[in-house]
């Protein structure tokens, strides 16, 4: 698939072209839109909303290239909107905890114990270090898209993972981990 003649074709008004686009990264997109919303319908939204966007917005789109770094921020951006427009707007942290702790989720992209674990872990970050971790190593975003997401310095977001990585660490085992490689010491 070449991603700048799809764009290119999308920016002429092609709907398939940019049909095209997102379905070939639509579980990422769902991923996505699923860790900040909660739920699956809430997920669904925010795509409906991201492809509204991208149809009206794809001509200002400089680089092709970018499309799917500039359509998650998209995604991002309509996710956060969202939650803002309900009345009990809590933040990514609580939501994810409250998601974690219930346990009860049909979701398939999220349908082992130790992701569960992990998000029951995560809900100890404080909001911004876990979303800059979550965007990092479950969507597996460069940090400069996660910058251009979340509208933070780059060195805020390397700052953030760091210090998110070292809570993780003392929580799962503190020393028993090495430093640089997150290696467990003495195995």
């Amino acid at each position: 698939m070449n991603v700048g003649h799809l764009v290119r074709q999308a920016q002429k008004g092609n709907k398939e072209a940019l049909l095209q686009l997102i379905m070939a990264d639509h579980n990422a997109y769902y991923r996505l839109a699923y860790s900040y919303m909660g739920n699956e319908h809430d997920a669904m939204d925010a795509m409906e909303d991201m492809i509204v966007v991208l149809y009206e917005k794809i001509d200002q789109l400089q680089k092709k290239e970018a499309f799917y770094s500039w359509s998650k921020t998209i995604l991002v951006n309509r996710c956060k909107t969202l939650l803002r427009k309900k009345d009990s707007v809590f933040p990514l942290e609580e939501q994810q905890a409250t998601s974690a702790a219930v346990l009860i989720d049909d979701n398939p992209y999220r349908d082992t114990e130790s992701e569960m674990d992990m998000q029951v872990l995560l809900s100890h970050l404080n909001a911004q270090q876990r979303e800059a971790i979550e965007l990092r190593y479950i969507h597996d975003l460069p940090y400069q898209t996660i910058a251009d997401m979340t509208g933070a310095p780059l060195g805020t977001i390397k700052s953030r993972i760091s210090q998110g990585i070292q809570k993780l660490k003392v929580m799962i085992g503190g020393d028993r981990y090495d430093n640089d490689r997150g290696e467990i010491r003495g195995a």
